[in-house]
């Protein structure tokens, strides 16, 4: 629990302040529930004792959290009773000030003290303490400057109060200080939190209860000596327990209904559903689940009942991994923000210096002061300032309010958090937000061809068959039944795609397998005696004395193409040639066009690298119509990290796209390093982004979205200078009210935050871009 946090530039401060502290992953800061969640590795724990006097040594007070902890976050109430016994008093004062016209009447002058003091003392205790404790620690914040201009006001007036020097007072203006920017940061809080709205998503995603099966044995031992049962094991019956997740432990089976959400991660091991995974990974299609399928916690068991056991439980599922990504991504520091972070780190003590000067100017220099300003109304059309004693104070009050380091505080941290949460709702997962910097100047995408641009796996997609007298029992089967019989009995993936071609099945006896080379098997009838299965490559079949003439058209056409033959042969004669490739994914061109149109005029240029043989590479390559340069083929897994290494010497900033296995070392040497997985491979978090799909439709999303995220960051600190430079100097010239001070302080925090949120309503299509440009 974290006391003291008045906004979002807060809450930086003790996410960086824990992040300091050795041992801490992450860690992620709810502004509205004052409260501060750190994940630590588990080899170096830091004792809850460091991380208090982190905090502490950031100017805030902290407590770890019990299990029994549930209270009203101290920020939330505060703000409600600023803004009620805050906006009821400035509305008061305002209407007899300003519709009544009793400023200059003593009873109400002194009325309006004690008004005033209300919200000095309750509305305004959290700036002065907040103010306090940076001033112990050496440093200063927002609370120091909201605490000083008000004070200067409410100070002056209570003086000249007290000593009958007539004149104005500023009541009001000391109550609406604190008053609007309490408003402007409970909008704010509000306003953050549809930032991490994926996030909160996800983190209510995992149910709280699982119907764990249990063996019940009966309580009374003469129903086993009636039913004539030998043990207690055979005569318990299974039964659904309802229990807490917590409770669940790797090995235990868990029954899944219809609607139920996965509790945690697991493999089917009896029925058959679909499953909507959508939240994890993006893909909006069901995806069908049935023996030996993976099963994700947070995703929902559609229209069949199955029965899983448990692989994974706590932090050790795929959702909570992605939860974890999400959480690290928010709370990262891009290295943009350092802009930021120096200019702020001495802002408010230059602020402070300009209001004492602009104070002394109008108090001890008021006709210079007064010059000067009518020197710049003439290019303004603004108020002038008040004259007299108070206008020193009041200008030096206008001056500490008008500067706003949360602005400048927030234009990083507010932009990365709406651009890591666009992302989770895509699939994507981001590793910080140096990340999405990276990914924002990326000028070539080196992508790996199998399992990234291809499914990985090799398919039949082509066959020729030769008309041969068959016996009649094997007549009355397909060529394609025969060869996937033989080929099921092997695991080999050339096998594996022949399997898939028919689901009917022969029973064969005497199976063998030649490794690298082929298969064979006796298949037994009753009427014609046995029959020899053979298939294999080739080559092997050439060496089975099997004929080969008339295949040599087919095969030659498509080993061109880069695909494998291999035949298929009954009692040493050729029957069938099977072509086999691995396809390309769905979406493969569709996403190379989108990539080649994306970045300005010329588009990413694409290069394509694989450990494949230069045939097979280079009819990928024809199919997307990358340029024979851009391609790379029979190359090692240490080789792609040189071949990516030799484009960044060019001048290249490179994204390599790969699987994430054998791509190690490319994804570790690349600028930006993406991983196109599934939601079991999040643990490995082997690169900067993390594709849920296996598709890559997200990587021009993704890139998209981080050149848009660093846009919106240089956006945001743009403003955040801008209203500095522009709003100190005004109201040090007298023009700007601390009333209106107040209101545009508000107004900046609120125009970052805003401009973040544009990222949430912001659509990265995928689409197929016109040919025509």
């Amino acid at each position: 629990d974290v006391e003291g946090m008045t906004c979002n530039n807060c809450a930086r401060h003790v996410t960086e302040a824990i992040q300091s502290v050795p041992g801490v992953l992450s860690a992620g800061v709810a502004l509205a529930a004052g409260r501060a969640s750190v994940r630590w590795s588990p080899a170096a724990a830091p004792d809850a004792a460091r991380l208090v006097e982190a905090i502490k040594q950031a100017g805030f007070v902290a407590r770890p959290a019990t299990a029994t902890t549930n209270r009203e976050s101290l920020p939330r109430a505060n703000w409600h009773l600023n803004l009620w016994l805050g906006g009821l008093v400035v509305a008061g004062l305002m209407l007899g000030e300003w519709l009544f016209g009793l400023g200059m009447v003593r009873w109400f002058q002194w009325l309006s003290f004690a008004l005033a003091s209300g919200v000095q003392t309750f509305c305004g205790a959290q700036f002065y303490r907040g103010a306090w404790r940076q001033l112990r620690v050496g440093s200063s914040n927002m609370d120091t400057l909201v605490a000083l201009g008000s004070t200067t006001a409410f100070g002056y007036s209570t003086w000249a109060l007290f000593v009958g020097g007539g004149g104005h007072l500023y009541f009001m203006e000391a109550s609406a200080i604190i008053t609007l920017i309490s408003i402007g940061h409970w909008i704010e809080v509000r306003v953050s939190q549809r930032a991490s709205s994926a996030l909160q998503a996800l983190l209510q995603l995992s149910p709280q209860t699982a119907r764990r099966l249990e063996r019940r044995l009966p309580t009374r031992p003469d129903e086993l000596i009636r039913k004539g049962t030998p043990s207690f094991l055979a005569a318990a019956q299974e039964e659904e327990m309802e229990i807490p997740v917590s409770e669940l432990k790797i090995g235990d089976r868990v029954a899944l209904r219809p609607g139920d959400r996965v509790p945690v991660d697991g493999l089917v091991i009896e029925g058959n559903s679909a499953v909507d995974e959508a939240m994890l990974t993006g893909e909006s299609v069901p995806v069908d689940k049935s023996a030996k399928a993976e099963l994700y916690a947070g995703t929902v068991n559609l229209n069949g009942r199955l029965l899983m056991r448990v692989t994974a439980t706590g932090e050790a599922t795929a959702l909570a991994h992605i939860i974890a990504a999400v959480q690290r991504a928010q709370t990262s520091r891009a290295g943009i923000q350092r802009i930021g972070d120096r200019v702020s780190n001495v802002f408010v003590p230059v602020v402070v210096a300009v209001a004492i000067a602009a104070g002394l100017w109008w108090g001890i220099a008021p006709e210079s002061a007064r010059h000067a300003h009518a020197w710049l109304a003439q290019f303004l059309w603004l108020a002038h300032p008040p004259t007299g004693a108070a206008a020193g104070f009041i200008i030096a009050a206008a001056v500490l309010i008008v500067a706003c380091p949360c602005a400048m505080g927030l234009a990083t941290p507010a932009a990365i958090m709406a651009s890591a949460n666009v992302a989770a709702r895509m699939g994507i997962l981001i590793r910080d937000g140096v990340a999405l910097e990276k990914a924002g100047k990326i000028t070539a995408v080196v992508f790996d061809k199998t399992g990234t641009l291809t499914e990985g796996r090799p398919r039949v997609v082509a066959d020729q068959k030769y008309p041969i007298e068959l016996s009649a029992t094997l007549k009355s089967f397909n060529i394609e039944a025969l060869a996937a019989s033989l080929a099921s009995h092997s695991n080999h993936p050339l096998s594996v795609a022949v399997a898939e071609i028919s689901s009917a099945r022969l029973r064969l006896e005497d199976f063998r397998e030649f490794p690298g080379r082929g298969v064979n098997a006796l298949f037994a009838t009753e009427t014609d005696g046995r029959h020899f299965f053979q298939l294999g490559s080739l080559r092997w079949l050439g060496e089975e004395k099997v004929g080969l003439e008339t295949t040599e058209t087919f095969a030659e056409a498509w080993m061109n193409k880069g695909a494998s033959v291999i035949g298929f042969a009954v009692d040493n004669r050729v029957v069938a040639v099977f072509a086999l490739q691995d396809t390309l994914k769905p979406t493969t061109a569709q996403a190379l066009d989108c990539l080649r149109c994306d970045y300005q005029r010329d588009g990413y240029r694409i290069y394509v690298v694989s450990g494949d043989s230069s045939k097979t590479v280079h009819a990928i390559a024809g199919q997307l119509d990358i340029p024979i340069a851009h391609v790379f083929a029979e190359v090692r897994p240490e080789q792609k990290a040189e071949l990516v290494k030799q484009l960044q010497a060019q001048g290249e900033c490179v994204a390599f796209v790969g699987d994430g296995i054998n791509d190690a070392p490319a994804l570790t040497q690349a600028d930006l390093g993406i991983a196109v997985s599934r939601a079991s491979d999040v643990a490995r978090e082997a690169a900067d982004m993390v594709l849920l799909q296996s598709d890559i439709e997200a990587v021009p999303k993704a890139l998209a979205l981080a050149r848009a995220t660093l846009r919106t960051i240089k956006q945001n600190l743009f403003w955040a200078f801008f209203y500095n430079a522009v709003g100190v100097p005004l109201a040090a010239m007298g023009f700007m009210s601390p009333v209106l001070c107040a209101a545009a302080m508000g107004v900046s925090d609120l125009m970052v935050i805003g401009n973040a949120l544009r990222l949430n309503r912001r659509k990265f299509v995928f689409a197929r871009p016109r040919r025509d440009g």
